[in-house]
C-alpha cells in the first residue's frame, strides 16, 4: 500500500499561526508516500518564512507561492496541476490530522475499490480544545444525497484520480468544495464514508467557514447558479441542507 504516492494539499493565506501543527500532523503521519503541495495565496505575515524552513526540513513539502491573491479555489487548483500522486487528500491551513488518518483511510479505499471518501472529524478551538464531534456519518452519498447533507468536510476527503480522472474546483471565492464534490458525484454513484474521527478542524473566529450565515449563502448560490437546479428543486434541496445542518450542530 504504501507505493502510493498521496498528494496533500493545502491553501494558505496568513496562516502563521496555526501552519505549523498542520504540517507536522502531516509529516507524522503513519502513512509515509506523501508530498504535501502548500499554495501560498500571497500572505502577508509570516507564513512563507515558516514553510521555507519546513521545506529545508522534509522534501516531502512542496511550497508554492501564487503571485497574486486569487482564493482558495485557485490555490487548491495549483496544488492539483502540481499533484503526482494517483490519490489527491486536502486538509486546511488549520486543521489537524490524526496520525494513522491517511493508512486507515486508503486502507479503507482500497480494500472496497472506493474513489471518493470522507471520515469524520471533531471541532477544536482556536486553543486546539475539542468542543464538538461531528455526528455519524451517512455510510455513503450519492449526487442528490450530497445536496441535503453537510457529511463532507474539504479537510476529510480522499479522491483516486486513477478512477475519478483529472479535476478541478469551480473558480469561486466560497464554497468550492462542495460544488467540487458535485460535480465529481455526477459522475460516481457515491462517495464513501469512514465513520471514524481521523481529523481535526479549528474554528477560528473570523474565518470563511465559521460565518454560518455566509455558509448559507454559499450553499443556495452553489444549488442555484453552479448547478444550475430550477428554483423548486434548488428550495426542496436548500431545506433539507439546513435542517441537516442545524441537526448536526446539535
Amino acid at each position: 500500500m504504501q507505493n502510493n504516492l498521496i498528494s496533500v494539499i493545502t491553501p494558505v493565506y496568513n496562516a502563521a499561526a496555526f501552519i505549523e501543527r498542520t504540517v507536522e500532523s502531516v509529516l507524522n503521519q503513519t502513512y509515509k508516500n506523501i508530498e504535501h503541495i502548500l499554495v501560498d495565496d500571497c500572505s502577508t505575515d509570516k507564513s512563507e518564512e515558516i514553510l521555507r524552513e519546513w521545506m529545508k526540513k522534509d522534501s516531502r513539502i512542496k511550497y508554492i507561492r501564487l503571485k497574486e491573491n486569487s482564493g482558495a479555489a485557485v490555490a487548491r487548483n495549483t496544488g492539483l496541476e502540481h499533484a503526482k500522486g494517483q490519490y489527491i487528500a486536502f486538509i486546511d491551513s488549520d486543521d489537524i490530522w490524526k496520525p494513522e488518518k491517511l493508512e486507515k483511510q486508503l486502507q479503507f479505499m482500497q480494500d472496497h475499490q472506493y474513489a471518493f471518501t470522507y471520515t469524520k472529524f471533531e471541532m477544536i478551538s482556536e486553543e486546539g480544545e475539542v468542543v464538538h464531534t461531528s455526528a455519524e456519518l451517512p455510510d455513503k452519498l450519492n449526487y442528490t444525497g450530497l445536496l441535503k447533507n453537510t457529511a463532507i468536510a474539504c479537510s476529510t476527503v480522499i479522491i483516486d484520480r486513477k478512477i475519478v480522472g483529472d479535476f478541478r474546483m469551480p473558480l469561486v471565492r466560497k464554497g468550492q468544495d462542495t460544488a467540487t464534490w458535485l460535480q465529481i458525484l455526477r459522475k460516481l454513484d457515491f462517495a464513501y464514508g469512514l465513520n471514524e474521527v481521523l481529523g481535526q478542524y479549528r474554528q477560528v473566529k473570523g474565518s470563511i467557514s465559521s460565518d454560518r450565515v455566509g455558509a448559507l449563502k454559499r450553499t443556495w448560490n452553489t444549488y442555484y447558479r453552479l448547478e444550475k437546479l430550477p428554483l423548486p428543486k434548488a428550495l426542496y434541496y436548500f431545506t433539507f441542507y439546513t435542517f441537516n445542518a442545524i441537526r448536526r450542530r446539535l
